[in-house]
Parts: structure tokens; C-alpha cells; sequence
């Protein structure tokens, strides 16, 4: 990878803000699918259910149903532990193209400065 003096265009750029969103759908999904997963077979909740069960979790809403038996309080607890960093995780992909974006762009304001002084 190469290191420029110089913004990437607006058609770049736009294409890296979908990488990085492309990014974060997927660890969604696999996020979910975990989850969903795990609720179904630690606990026997309905496919649905259990799908509800994980969007609550990932999206920091908490639990919906009650979890009966030891497996699925532990999946339970391991699974919001992750939903934690998930969602640290990928509020960062998702905002690190805009800051990067704006820390490249006072850092070239302030070369420029400095070539013309």
C-alpha cells in the first residue's frame, strides 16, 4: 500500500465507505447467526425466537426470553460479553474512513502551510 500526499477522489472514497460497510453487514450477519444459532441449541427457543432473542442482545436492548438451562445462561452471558465489543468493533469500521478522511485532510492543510511559510 502506498502512502500519497493527496485526498482519494469522492469516487474512491465512496468506495471505501462501502467496503467498510460491506464490513460491517457481514459481521452482522455472522454475528447474528451466532447468536441465533447458539439460543436454538442451548436452549431449544424456536428458530424465530431465537433470532429475536440475538438482535436483542447484539443491539445492546437486552434478553427477550428467559433462559431455562445452564448452557444457555452461560451462551447467554458469553454472547452479550461479545455483543460489547461487536458493537465498539463496529462502530469503528464503519466511522474510521470519515476520520481518516479528516485527519489526512488537516494533515495536508498543515504541509501545505509549512511548504509555504
Amino acid at each position: 500500500m502506498s502512502v500519497t500526499n493527496e485526498l482519494l477522489s469522492p469516487l474512491q472514497f465512496s468506495l471505501r465507505l462501502l467496503r467498510h460497510l460491506g464490513l460491517s453487514i457481514l459481521l452482522t450477519a455472522i454475528s447474528l447467526g451466532v447468536g441465533a444459532v447458539g439460543y436454538h441449541l442451548t436452549d431449544s427457543l424456536g428458530w424465530l425466537d431465537s433470532f429475536f432473542n440475538a438482535s436483542m442482545i447484539l443491539t445492546g436492548m437486552g434478553p427477550v426470553a428467559e433462559m431455562h438451562t445452564t448452557a444457555a445462561k452461560l451462551f447467554s452471558m458469553f454472547y452479550a460479553l461479545y455483543s460489547g465489543i461487536y458493537f465498539v468493533s463496529v462502530s469503528a469500521i464503519l466511522v474510521f474512513p470519515v476520520v481518516h478522511r479528516l485527519l489526512k485532510r488537516v494533515s495536508l492543510q498543515a504541509q501545505h502551510r509549512e511548504n509555504h511559510l
